[in-house]
């Protein structure tokens, strides 16, 4: 038996953005037709002979319908009632003048036909596009081993991403599948980079070219892809990469970089001993030395040799305890705010701070109240930062990264503390 050579696979004509069906192309006047692939002849003879020119061709959806549509109109009323005149020569002699005639989307009727042959191959597209999600008897070899798969196409076209790295995209964005294989295929067997387009002298060479240079990929500049994918059939007239910008374009306006008519909500500022609320710290203050004229302890009169941190955590403190209705000097409890603030002016308690270790606590790194504006005017100099690095002082151990001595950790850690109390207790 003598040998065969290998069948070419040939891709099968599918509609598409440059060839969206195969009938054939009619002229709008006279009896004259070309094949579809035929396009620019047909085109050159309506500016030839009939002086006719069809704006933005590669935006019409379906060429042969949108032609026998207009060839049936221009039968019932003039070219002129549709079409732009435009007139050469036109300021020498009238036997020397020519018209010629637009036809384009600026006449709503022509806008429209062009919207519903778009809308129609959109739905064909969708149609196709479900009947292949659909199909279960999907068979094809891998282009780039032995591997065969059956049954859907997202076997194989994940199979290339996970084990070539050669994704075409998503199955669910693709349309006209084994067309698209067999324009891939073809390549392929034409010794053909499918991401450079060069072509090679072998397999082999062309084999290790695509590994080494990362072009296991299609190129996306090649118009020839586009009608296999769902995304350029969207809108009239746009590839992904304009549908694209504009999602992305849209994204960035949605910002709106008009701050104009934004209200900033001012942050109140709290008394430190009552509910009274001001917009500024100086009217907070002049609040505490109007209305709280025995209360002469203000953010002002903090300790001076204390860091920011520990300013942080005294006023925390005495928040707290005045929030509990609770002296932060002797810790006396009562029955209302009023009476404790009371209590701290008669008794003479404004000063009476306690000792360090009782609010000097790491709970009090925590504001009593939320967003308090108050801790925002506190002092922060050089000196603070230098000193809040947590010195022995303050009771919070630091643990370096070289744990040089752990079993001093273990002994003063809470957990070690919480353990030895409930020994106590029990």
């Amino acid at each position: 038996m003598p040998l065969c050579f290998p069948e070419q696979h040939e891709p099968s004509p599918c509609p598409g953005l440059d060839c969206p069906s195969s009938a054939p192309l009619a002229c709008l006047f006279c009896p004259e037709s070309v094949p579809s692939h035929q396009k620019d002849a047909l085109l050159k003879h309506l500016l030839l002979q009939h002086k006719l020119v069809i704006a933005d061709v590669k935006l019409i959806a379906d060429l042969s319908q949108y032609l026998l549509y207009w060839k049936g109109r221009f039968l019932e009323q003039p070219v002129e009632d549709f079409c732009s005149v435009m007139k050469t020569n036109s300021t020498g002699p009238v036997e020397k003048q020519e018209n010629y005639y637009l036809l384009c989307d600026v006449l709503p009727e022509d806008r429209v036909l062009r919207e519903n042959l778009q809308q129609k191959r959109l739905e064909e597209v969708l149609e196709q596009q479900q009947k292949e999600r659909e199909d279960t008897t999907f068979h094809r070899p891998c282009m780039f081993c032995n591997d065969e798969f059956t049954g859907n196409r997202s076997g194989l076209l994940n199979h290339m991403a996970r084990e070539h790295s050669f994704g075409i995209g998503l199955p669910d964005n693709i349309v006209y599948c084994n067309q698209f294989l067999d324009t891939l295929q073809n390549k392929l067997d034409s010794l053909q980079c499918l991401y450079c387009e060069k072509t090679f002298r072998d397999k082999i060479t062309l084999k290790d070219h695509m590994r080494k240079k990362s072009h296991r990929r299609i190129n996306s500049n090649n118009r020839v892809y586009d009608r296999f994918y769902v995304i350029n059939y969207l809108e009239l007239g746009k590839t992904w990469e304009e549908v694209q910008s504009e999602d992305d374009r849209e994204l960035v306006e949605d910002g709106d970089d008009d701050w104009s008519d934004w209200q900033a909500h001012p942050v109140s500022a709290v008394c430190l001993f009552c509910e009274h609320q001001s917009e500024t710290m100086d009217q907070i203050y002049t609040h505490m030395k109007k209305y709280q004229k025995y209360l002469q302890l203000c953010i002002l009169c903090l300790p001076a040799d204390l860091h920011f941190y520990q300013q942080v955590k005294l006023v925390n403190f005495i928040r707290r305890q005045i929030h509990q209705s609770r002296c932060y000097g002797c810790d006396e409890k009562f029955e209302s705010r009023q009476d404790v603030l009371q209590h701290i002016g008669t008794a003479g308690h404004v000063m009476n701070l306690p000792d360090m270790s009782t609010w000097n606590q790491p709970q009090y790194y925590f504001p009593t109240y939320e967003n308090d504006a108050l801790l925002c005017t506190l002092s922060d100099s050089d000196e603070d930062e230098a000193g809040a690095n947590m010195s022995h002082s303050d009771g919070v151990p630091v643990i370096a990264e070289d744990l040089s001595n752990l079993r001093a950790i273990k002994q003063s850690s809470v957990l070690n503390q919480l353990l030895k109390h409930r020994g106590a207790c029990s």
